[in-house]
């Protein structure tokens, strides 16, 4: 295995850090709130919304104003953004009607999107490889290009998550999770998006403060790392590859961490 092969690991990568400065303090919260699926449901909400701008060429609207790629990604952006948003309005509702029931109310809404997802997929010629490819993603193939636009977003995100969203009501956090959820699953995929939220917070679980947050990071950096080298070694899908490590190392980090006289801690550090 030549260093050419190890270079086109580079995007990849990065854009696994990415993805990671947001949802490492995004799925600790989750994990506080104890709504550890809502990530998956408003991934899935999102990819149907992707699904749907693919069928309805969407990216003809754009036709003339910019080149055919780019409105393709941005009809499929501006679909599933939609389509999260009003994923997570549905979902802020569903809390304040039936708060007792949430967490099966967010499962619902998930299996009801991939559902819709496969109906829609049904006749298309090539419905399995985008299914495919919604759900596992194409890691290998991210473009430095893509990154800029994701990285501009994140941080973003991260300013408002660090500032002023810390007083927003529940509403301004479903909706600030869905813009951040949109962009990671067109990125890497529904998922990695899961897997990347959760499988940190998982594993650090048992630490305080700030060292928490900066072993999750370590941990998510680990996980992509060792899934896209042997992705690249064994010649497997790297998505799914990187998800398998992350939840080994979830596990990982559940044995080696102990809690420091039975105290959990959930929350971020201020």
């Amino acid at each position: 295995m030549n260093s050419l092969e190890w270079t086109l690991l580079a995007a990849p990568f990065v854009a696994g850090l990415l993805v990671l400065t947001t949802h490492v303090v995004l799925g600790i919260d989750v994990l506080r709130r104890g709504i550890i699926f809502i990530d998956l449901a408003i991934a899935q909400v999102a990819a149907l919304g992707a699904i749907a701008a693919s069928l309805l060429d969407l990216d003809v609207l754009l036709h003339g104003i910019v080149p055919h790629d780019v409105g393709v990604q941005a009809g499929a952006q501006l679909a599933a953004g939609l389509a999260a948003g009003a994923g997570a309005l549905l979902l802020t509702w569903c809390e304040r009607r039936w708060p007792d029931i949430q967490e099966a109310l967010i499962g619902l809404v998930f299996v009801f999107a991939a559902a819709a997802g496969i109906l829609l997929l049904a006749r298309h010629p090539h419905g399995g490889e985008h299914l495919r490819d919604l759900l596992a993603g194409q890691l290998l193939w991210v473009s430095w290009q893509q990154l800029w636009p994701v990285a501009l977003l994140y941080a973003g995100v991260l300013a408002l998550w660090l500032g002023p969203a810390q007083r927003w009501p529940r509403l301004g956090f479903y909706l600030l999770f869905a813009v951040t959820v949109t962009a990671s699953v067109q990125l890497v995929g529904v998922l990695l998006v899961f897997t990347s939220l959760i499988a940190p917070a998982v594993a650090t679980r048992a630490l305080p403060g700030r060292r928490r947050v900066l072993l999750a990071y370590l941990v998510g950096a680990a996980g992509y790392a060792a899934g896209l080298g042997l992705s690249l070694y064994a010649d497997l899908p790297a998505g799914a590859t990187v998800v398998c490590c992350l939840c080994l190392l979830a596990l990982v980090g559940l044995a080696v961490f102990r809690p420091v006289d039975g105290e959990l801690y959930c929350s971020i550090p201020n």
